[in-house]
């Protein structure tokens, strides 16, 4: 008996399954047709706090510079985060700013660790007084997403 009412659970439970999946494939067909995703991706841009898919090069040297301004100095991760960077793709921008001198460099041990310490030097200040904020003002950042979202909406 137990058997039986087993095995007449475990089809129920199969019938309810096969509806559920009909039911999710259609609505996701129903979905499809209603959705931009170009819209959900932008969308998502505006909520991760990006205002752009893209910054210039220059505008990356000249957050660096200004990071270290303002904290001092930063551990490489912390100047990564900080700036919104990927040390794989923007670990040679560090590294070259640190060739010219605008940045130094010092490593510390940490118990077993070595950390990498970046500090803003005084031709990187002047560097970035003197040439970067002249630069932004002539040729400010691109407008941020939301601002040309809302344009599009209005």
């Amino acid at each position: 008996m137990y058997t039986l009412l087993a095995t007449l659970l475990a089809i129920n439970l199969a019938y309810v399954y096969v509806n559920i999946v009909h039911y999710l494939t259609k609505l996701t067909y129903i979905l499809n047709e209603y959705i931009d995703i170009n819209d959900i991706k932008s969308q998502l841009l505006i909520m991760s706090g990006s205002t752009s898919s893209y910054r210039d090069r220059i505008y990356i040297v000249e957050d660096i510079i200004l990071k270290l301004v303002e904290y001092g100095e930063l551990n490489q991760t912390a100047l990564i985060s900080f700036c919104g960077l990927n040390l794989k793709k923007h670990k040679s921008i560090i590294d070259e700013l640190e060739l010219n001198e605008l940045i130094s460099r010092t490593e510390a041990q940490v118990g077993k660790r070595a950390v990498t310490v970046y500090r803003a030097t005084q031709k990187g200040i002047e560097f970035c007084r003197s040439i970067l904020e002249p630069y932004e003002k002539m040729f400010p950042r691109r407008k941020s997403i939301i601002e040309e979202s809302d344009k599009n909406y209005k």
